[in-house]
């Protein structure tokens, strides 16, 4: 005898996988820098970029450098790094490829053009946030990088 409480297999396994569902939403949501489909919000600027595998956590590290011109001649290594505020990136020029800058795609940073190997820049990020930058003109060939600073 049922007193029309009784919660049948099927209605319980739907309340769990919208539980489940929606506990997973909420620590997706908690992750800095994750955007709704769970990836990085740099993932699509970075699309056509050869040397984009991850985002190397560089955090702890005062001062980090990337490549420029890369193993390909065309290409920031690593393309995508995570640091803590008051890091300094220091791009350093490998000498493959042609003349390359680096400028921030908010404006805010850019290089002058060097072919020589040693070449350096060097830009201090001491703000929490996202800043995606490139080579004037190789962006099309998907010499992009990314910083972001937690």
């Amino acid at each position: 005898m049922t007193d029309g409480h009784e919660l049948s297999r099927r209605g319980f396994l739907a309340s769990a996988v919208t539980v489940g569902v929606t506990v997973l939403a909420g620590c997706a949501g908690t992750h800095a820098g994750a955007n709704a489909n769970g990836g990085e919000p740099f993932d699509r600027w970075l699309s056509n970029t050869e040397s984009y595998d991850r985002i190397y956590d560089r955090t702890g590290q005062s001062s980090v450098t990337v490549a420029v011109g890369g193993s390909d001649g065309m290409s920031f290594e690593p393309a995508a790094v995570r640091v803590d505020a008051g890091t300094t990136i220091g791009w350093e020029w490998t000498g493959g490829g042609a003349a390359h800058n680096v400028k921030a795609k908010d404006g805010s940073f850019e290089s002058d053009y060097h072919t020589e190997a040693g070449a350096t820049f060097r830009q201090v990020f001491d703000a929490p946030g996202t800043t995606k930058y490139f080579c004037v003109p190789h962006e099309y060939a998907g010499m992009k990088g990314v910083v972001v600073v937690e």
